[in-house]
């Protein structure tokens, strides 16, 4: 009465081997590289050539291979950079803290710090 099934079930799982496996610890350097990446291009777009040459060791580092670097500027007002710089540089933390990549560590902290710096102005001597 009814005709048997010819073909394989698309409920059956893939073969492991068919692709491709990338481990936790080469997922994390991806992700490590390209926060750090997109720090570096907003460093750039900041004119903070030190760090930005420190992220850059970094990301070679750990894509095996210097960034890419994009030379054009897009006039961006400089605290909404300083903002998207320190959201990055929390994500390339996290990141780097999940890794133990103690160097990654340094870096992504100190440009928080320097960021949020920036961003909060002078400090009075006695505010809280």
């Amino acid at each position: 009465m009814y005709e048997p099934i010819r073909t394989k079930s698309v409920h059956t799982m893939a073969d492991p081997s068919d692709h491709p496996h990338r481990s936790r610890e080469e997922e994390l350097d991806i992700q490590l590289a390209g926060h750090l990446s997109a720090l570096l291009a907003v460093t750039d777009e900041l004119e903070l050539t030190g760090p930005a040459e420190r992220i850059a060791a970094q990301v070679a580092r750990l894509r095996g291979t210097p960034p890419v670097r994009h030379a054009a500027h897009s006039r961006a007002d400089a605290r909404a950079l300083h903002r998207r710089a320190h959201a990055l540089a929390g994500r390339a933390l996290v990141v780097a803290a999940s890794r133990a990549d103690t160097s990654a560590v340094v870096l992504a902290a100190g440009r928080m710090d320097a960021h949020a710096a920036v961003l909060n102005g002078p400090r009075r001597v006695g505010a809280h």
